[in-house]
This record gives C-alpha cells, sequence and structure tokens, in this order.
C-alpha cells in the first residue's frame, strides 16, 4: 500500500507523518521528491530532496522518470521518480508521499486502489493563522499568502480517501493509526 499526505500549510500533515515513521520503523519510508530550487538551511540532498537542476528535470522529464511533476513556478519544478517508488518497495517498505494537495491528487489518479490518500485538515482557518504566526518563523505576507492557498486547497479535500482533523493531536493520532490498521487487514 501506498500512503499519500496533503494538507494546507501548518495543518500537521509532516507531524502526522513523522509519527509513523517513528512508529513503524521497518514498514513505512518517505518518498523523496525532486526539485529545481535550492536547498534550504541545513537540508541534504537525498534526504530533504533530491536538489537538481532544470535542464536535469527536463530531462528526466524527457525520458519519461517521473510518476507525477508539476511546473508550480517558471523554472521551479517539483516531481516524484518513478524509481523512487521501486527503492522503496524493493526493500520490502510501504511508500509515503508528503506532496503538495495537486500533486497529491494527481498521484491517487495515476495510483489509483494500490495508494490511500489522505487528507490533513485543519479544524478551521482561524486556527490555521494561529499556528502560522505561533511558528515565528513566517512573515505576516507569507502567513497570508499561506492562507489564501490554504483556503484554495482545503476544497481539494473531496479527492481524497479519507481526511483527518488535526483539531488535537492525540485523536489525530489515533484517527491515523486506525487507517493504517483498517489497511492492514484488508490486505490480509
Amino acid at each position: 500500500m501506498i500512503y499519500i499526505f496533503c494538507a494546507p500549510s501548518g495543518s500537521g500533515k509532516s507531524t502526522m507523518v513523522h509519527h509513523l515513521l517513528t512508529k513503524h520503523p521497518n514498514l513505512f519510508e518517505l518518498s523523496i521528491s525532486c526539485t529545481t530550487r535550492a536547498p534550504r538551511g541545513q537540508e541534504v540532498h537525498g534526504k530533504e530532496y533530491y536538489f537538481i537542476s532544470v535542464d536535469e528535470f527536463q530531462q528526466r522529464i524527457k525520458n519519461d522518470e517521473f510518476i507525477e511533476y508539476e511546473q508550480v513556478y517558471e523554472g521551479l519544478y517539483y516531481g516524484t521518480l518513478k524509481e523512487e517508488i521501486a527503492r522503496i518497495e524493493s526493500a520490502g517498505r510501504q511508500v509515503l508521499f508528503d506532496v503538495d494537495v495537486k500533486g497529491g491528487v494527481n498521484l491517487k489518479r495515476i495510483l489509483g486502489d494500490r495508494a490511500t490518500s489522505i487528507f490533513i485538515c485543519p479544524p478551521s482557518v482561524e486556527e490555521l493563522r494561529c499556528r502560522l504566526e505561533g511558528r515565528g518563523d513566517t512573515s505576516p505576507e507569507m502567513i497570508e499568502k499561506r492562507l489564501a492557498k490554504a483556503e484554495e486547497e482545503l476544497s481539494y479535500q473531496k479527492y481524497f480517501d479519507r481526511v483527518v482533523v488535526n483539531d488535537d493531536l492525540h485523536h489525530a493520532f489515533e484517527q491515523l493509526d486506525g487507517i493504517i490498521e483498517e489497511n492492514r487487514d484488508i490486505r490480509r
């Protein structure tokens, strides 16, 4: 089974993915995406992303090496390599995707029943604002941009198999664990 996680920024998607990776270290592995953007801070090639040039990304598109990709802005690409899925599955692990909403919808469309798509939803846009402001690392202008994008992204939750509302972290973890157990029971 492949799991696709999507959410507006600040909803707790990375926290949910980290929970699964910590609770089941031998069961899951996070798929690493490619990007043409430069590394930020302490990011390492092959850990957070595969950082490649625009030319290399475009060549890989021509070679049909991506299961999905998107040009977010002129010259800024993100994508998932087919070989990344094969690498994780050949190691006997289940693939976790932590991707943007449009990428998640595309992955689900392509992977169909091989994947369960999970949308992590904040309890409200106002709570999302509080979380983003509470981080202390985002400018007020960027917070407004992220909130505007979040309102659009929230309209996509109807395209996902499951929605987990992250209003209480412990309860959200329980919901997520229930989804994983349910899928394991189905596959037995």
